[in-house]
């Protein structure tokens, strides 16, 4: 008589945790955008990533602190099906940051400061940054040789990088 009830006891206590169990789970956040301020618009969410790749080749050799130079989306960023930053829009870094190379292996370094995308014509900000690194050489690190340096770093066309939208993106 007991067990009968515990276990009756069991059921009414339990009765709306098990009933919440027993519920379809609850569909997932929709992932369209948002309607902008203007009719027919929507907007992207600020901490996008884009994947971006240098115009030309940046070496710590040739740079200084400062210095802009241009990037490009490498690929269409599409939201909601529609293409919201089109491949190839330009982007802005400055260099933040740079060693040059130096005696006894040391090699160059630098660091961009990514800026700006420029999508139809309107800059929307950006976040991120990237460290390139030339390699040392490690004979003249061990010799502690006067007259044996690093390699400057060097950043080609072609390299690819990460960066993230740092304000939301209206678009039609």
């Amino acid at each position: 008589m007991k067990k009968i009830i515990a276990a009756c006891m069991f059921v009414a206590l339990s009765g709306p945790a098990f009933a919440q169990a027993q519920q379809p789970p609850q569909s997932a956040p929709s992932v369209a955008p948002q309607a902008g301020k203007y009719p027919g618009s929507y907007v992207m969410p600020a901490g996008t990533m884009l994947v971006v790749t240098a115009s030309q080749e940046i070496s710590s050799k040739h740079i200084e602190v400062g210095q802009q130079h241009r990037f490009q989306v490498v690929n269409d960023v599409v939201e909601g099906g529609k293409v919201v930053i089109p491949r190839g829009s330009p982007i802005t870094a400055t260099v933040s940051w740079k060693t040059g190379r130096a005696v006894g292996g040391k090699s160059g370094k630098f660091e961009l400061t990514f800026d700006s995308v420029s999508v139809r014509g309107r800059p929307y900000g950006l976040t991120g940054q990237h460290r390139q690194e030339g390699r040392g050489n490690s004979v003249g690190a061990l010799l502690g040789s006067m007259v044996i340096s690093g390699r400057s770093a060097v950043m080609l066309p072609g390299q690819l990088v990460n960066v993230f939208t740092s304000e939301p993106v209206l678009f039609w």
